[in-house]
């Protein structure tokens, strides 16, 4: 199995060899991120909110936009989200049919999005966008996008894991970044830190408001509590689905990490369903991966899913008032 893990000086401030020798290339990645969003791009007729990020990897985007759609249709609105659908194979502006489409033809975000509100896939914001207001939508939740240019943003929601901030504060290659960290902050109307800030990221942020939220483990199906696990996870850090099990009280008999958003193939399945038979053990995975398994092997895995709890319970109702007020 191929592991794409990043690189260790990416999340050390104090490497010097690798980031100075491709700083040349940093150099390149961010001047071409910076005059990309100068373009301009399409005004929806309803609010769009862009929940994003600055580095590559998982940083619980979805799970915030996840919160945010509970909250926006318990008022009675009408979200729909737009996201890429990493490693779909659709063609673009597609609206996700649950029945229908498979993790390999609109990727597994979009997928477990589609179980909250309609949700497009699409690499042109402007596109999906143009869809879903046809459709009904009366507001627009992006699922990254923050670097897309395509749709006008009414509000940006800079989403950073509080244990791993911006990493060694690099572009690509010479670190994880996407652009340069002072020019995501000016785009960005507020900064939401998932977790302890460990590394000092909120010293970046000025005068942006810092949300804090917490992400906490949801309830543990009854057939994993008593029995050992073998946990499996191709998210962007499985160590934190993994930690989080056991943090729940669950006993670990193994733990198998895989790429972000693995596709997983037979002989994985028989891998895993070998392994856990062998240690009379129950299989163990997130919602999302639980997406790109097959149907017949899905009925024997235990989803164990996250959910956002907000440090200030009023904050994210706060946020939504000046979201639907600011005009489109």
């Amino acid at each position: 199995m191929v592991r794409l893990t990043p690189p260790a000086f990416w999340g050390n401030p104090q490497a010097r060899f690798w980031p100075t020798l491709l700083a040349p290339l940093a150099w390149g990645v961010a001047g071409i991120a910076r005059r990309r969003m100068r373009r301009p791009g399409w005004q929806a007729p309803v609010p769009v909110l862009c929940c994003g990020n600055v580095s590559v990897g998982g940083v619980g985007k979805t799970t915030v936009v996840i919160d945010l759609v509970q909250r926006l249709s318990a008022r009675g609105r009408s979200p729909h989200v737009l996201t890429r659908g990493y490693g779909g194979r659709e063609a673009n502006g597609i609206r996700v049919n649950p029945a229908r489409h498979t993790a390999r033809q609109v990727g597994d975000e979009p997928l477990l999005l589609a179980e909250y509100c309609p949700v497009w896939v699409g690499g042109d914001r402007s596109v999906t966008a143009r869809h879903a207001v046809q459709a009904g939508a009366d507001c627009l939740i992006m699922d990254d996008g923050f670097q897309n240019p395509s749709l006008q943003k009414t509000f940006s929601l800079l989403v950073v894991d509080g244990a791993v901030g911006f990493g060694n504060g690099r572009v690509l290659p010479a670190g994880p970044l996407r652009e340069r960290v002072g020019d995501a902050l000016a785009r960005a109307d507020a900064l939401l830190v998932i977790g302890v800030d460990q590394t000092g990221a909120v010293e970046h942020t000025a005068a942006l408001p810092v949300l804090w939220a917490d992400l906490e483990q949801c309830a543990i199906p009854p057939s994993v509590v008593h029995r050992p696990c073998v946990a499996f996870a191709g998210i962007g850090r499985p160590e934190k689905f993994f930690k989080g099990l056991q943090g729940a009280g669950l006993s670990l008999a193994r733990a198998l990490p895989y790429p972000d958003h693995y596709a997983y193939k037979r002989r994985d399945i028989e891998r895993l369903l070998a392994l856990a038979n062998g240690l009379d053990a129950q299989l163990v995975t997130t919602p999302k991966d639980a997406m790109r398994l097959p149907p017949d092997f899905r009925k024997n895995v235990a989803e164990v899913g996250v959910r956002l709890v907000w440090q200030d319970p009023t904050v994210p109702e706060r946020l939504l008032d000046m979201f639907l007020a600011t005009p489109a």
